[in-house]
């Protein structure tokens, strides 16, 4: 069952088409890729499904609900963002805490369980500023799930991470699947191939490409994920 679907959309900055007539679909429960180069405009249709930005053309309808119902579709989403949303000056506790009360959500049990999934009880009393890159990335996506989503958005959830950090964040992020609907942006090929179950390749704005990498890997006559996007973003 569908739980996002776009058609036709398009967003325009001054004289940049950043979207430029995309149309897509994404299943509830399953974890979708938005892969592509720097400028491919998959930030920019995050953000739109988000509601912190608003489309030029086309439709979108997020849990059977249109996008004009913004406020509504709120409630079921969250977005840990690129740059980490975390409040620097207040500790992982508090900015946990925080949330909380901003979500009005009143569970401890719940608390306690991000607090032990995402390892953070050694670095409670931490201020934000003080933490690793890992660490603050940590912190980022569990906020985003403190409020519990039915879709929750990971814009380059492991941009500048050392591989260490990388792979412990896909672990957690591999726990999450099926739980939730996960849409993640990325431009790391590997970071794709292992936590998605769909992909979109995006270039200039279009989507170039969609399926799952071995389809991909198929329709383009490649046996690696690297060669095939190289095909199809150079093929364009």
């Amino acid at each position: 069952m569908e739980i996002i679907k776009i058609e036709n959309l398009k967003k325009t900055f001054k004289d940049v088409c950043a979207v430029n007539d995309v149309s897509l679909t994404i299943n509830e429960g399953e974890t979708y890729g938005l892969l592509g180069v720097n400028g491919a405009g998959k930030t920019t249709i995050i953000n739109i499904l988000s509601g912190l930005l608003k489309k030029d053309e086309g439709e979108i309808y997020v849990n059977n609900m249109k996008i004009e119902n913004i406020n509504e579709i709120k409630r079921i989403i969250d977005i840990s963002p690129q740059v980490t949303s975390v409040a620097s000056n207040l500790t992982v506790l508090e900015n946990l805490t925080f949330f909380q009360s901003l979500y009005d959500v009143k569970d401890e049990a719940y608390l306690n369980y991000l607090i032990e999934k995402f390892s953070l009880k050694e670095v409670l009393n931490k201020k934000a500023k003080t933490l690793s890159g890992g660490y603050q990335r940590r912190l980022s996506i569990s906020i985003g799930l403190i409020s519990k989503p039915k879709i929750l958005f990971l814009d380059e959830p492991t941009l500048g991470l050392d591989v260490i950090s990388r792979r412990e964040l896909w672990k957690i992020i591999k726990e999450l699947k099926g739980k939730m609907t996960i849409i993640i942006t990325s431009h790391y090929l590997e970071e794709i191939e292992a936590l998605c179950d769909r992909i979109s390749i995006m270039s200039k704005g279009k989507v170039i490409v969609s399926g799952t990498i071995e389809d991909i890997k198929r329709d383009v006559n490649e046996t690696s994920f690297e060669e095939a996007f190289i095909k199809v973003v150079g093929g364009e």
